[in-house]
């Protein structure tokens, strides 16, 4: 949250507005107030939960089939609704009318939140269902989160929920992209979270709507039109609906395949993969061990090709910065690609991701983002970190001053700010 929210005040201000009509601008975040206002002109009963179901069973599974976002779903999968099971959330894609899509995640909370009508197929606008993260989130065409109380009809109190929209390239509103849940779920960590995985979703939906290419043919996988490489935590492939654990050797081969489409000759992979002699023997020997893992998403034919797109979080980390989205980046980004990897062509994959991010952080205005970067294993002793945050923070703050003292032990002095 970017503000901090006071539970009993805005307790007391929901039951004065519900009951009088009266509303005192400094009790409630304006956003919320605004939402308050057009639930109450839409005649939303604050003391019933409204949110209609109009669409179920056969029609709601051929209805969302036939939409974009039906595409983007083994993206939320990976990214929240996996999360959320341990997490104790519950993730919801709507479309452009707030209807509910899809909702799956921790089965437990998912039968507590069916008693205020978030199923599929339940239609959470404002003027359905008050003030809620998703409705007001459609409203505003900006990510939202609401808190307890902040929600208009009561039986949603206990909940905290936070959304953001998705948009085509085009800039129209497909849906809205939910989670909600207990405390966790009003956090900024969340936020940027659900912010992440949307720009993964725009991502997905802009290369599924791409006009074909003559090069490189994809061969579409069952159950899935993508696979999907995790090199920046215990590395995985994900395909057709199933997680693959991966050696270290078989993980720098599908990286270095993905970052190369039109494939690489055993030659190429041996250069690419160890600073020594590799026999092209060796090389053959570690592909034909992964075609067997992977199946037809590597190809039998020379050069070695992947046959379909295989996205990378690290890829999404890319997307993320090219966005100037820093915050979400960092999120994104939780250590570096493959660490225990010496292969040269890894190593320059890392060290241009590293940079990457690092030059970012270095360019944020914005404290916080500097201050996380700060936080990590690798920038906990960038001194060039350190001095960007001492000049973005007010000068004499605690947060100036730790920065100044972390540069002297660092031994480096705080010199003129940028463009003095």
């Amino acid at each position: 949250m970017t503000e901090i929210v006071d539970t009993a005040r805005v307790r007391a201000a929901h039951e004065r507005f519900v009951t009088t009509g009266q509303l005192s601008s400094r009790a409630v975040r304006t956003l919320v107030a605004d939402s308050w206002r057009r639930s109450q002109r839409s005649g939303v009963d604050p003391e019933v939960q409204n949110a209609p179901v109009d669409m179920g069973g056969n029609d709601l599974t051929g209805y969302r089939s036939s939409l974009a976002l039906a595409a983007a779903m083994p993206v939320v999968r990976d990214l929240l609704v996996a999360p959320g099971a341990d997490a104790g959330w519950v993730t919801a894609l709507t479309d452009d009318v707030g209807r509910m899509l899809w909702v799956e995640g921790d089965q437990s909370l998912r039968r507590r939140v069916e008693g205020v009508g978030f199923v599929e197929g339940g239609v959470w606008r404002e003027d359905s269902a008050g003030t809620n993260a998703l409705g007001t989130a459609l409203v505003t065409d900006q990510p939202v989160q609401v808190v307890e109380a902040e929600h208009y009809a009561r039986k949603v109190h206990p909940w905290n929920c936070t959304a953001v929209p998705i948009h085509a390239a085009s800039g129209q509103v497909l849906g809205v992209l939910d989670v909600t849940g207990g405390p966790m779920v009003a956090s900024g960590l969340v936020m940027s979270l659900v912010r992440a995985t949307v720009a993964a979703v725009e991502a997905e939906l802009a290369r599924v709507s791409a006009p074909p290419t003559h090069q490189n043919p994809v061969i579409v996988l069952s159950g899935s039109t993508t696979a999907r490489l995790r090199v920046l935590t215990s590395p995985t492939v994900h395909i057709n609906g199933t997680d693959v654990r991966l050696s270290l050797r078989h993980a720098e081969l599908l990286l270095l395949l993905a970052r190369h489409p039109a494939g690489l000759s055993a030659d190429e992979l041996a250069v690419l993969l160890s600073e020594h002699e590799l026999s092209d023997v060796t090389v053959r020997a570690e592909v034909s061990r992964l075609r067997r893992l992977v199946g037809p998403l590597l190809s039998e034919s020379r050069p070695y090709r992947l046959t379909a797109p295989l996205r990378t979080d690290a890829d999404m980390v890319h997307a993320l910065l090219d966005t100037g989205d820093v915050d979400a980046a960092l999120t994104a980004y939780p250590g570096p690609v493959l660490p225990r990897s010496v292969a040269p062509g890894v190593e320059r994959i890392r060290d241009e991701l590293a940079a990457d991010v690092r030059a970012a952080v270095l360019a944020s205005p914005l404290p916080g983002v500097v201050s996380r970067w700060l936080s990590s294993d690798a920038g906990a002793d960038d001194w060039q970190a350190w001095e960007r945050l001492a000049w973005l923070a007010p000068k004499g703050s605690p947060v100036h001053v730790r920065a100044v003292g972390r540069l002297d032990l660092l031994g480096h002095r705080l010199g003129a700010p940028p463009h003095a």
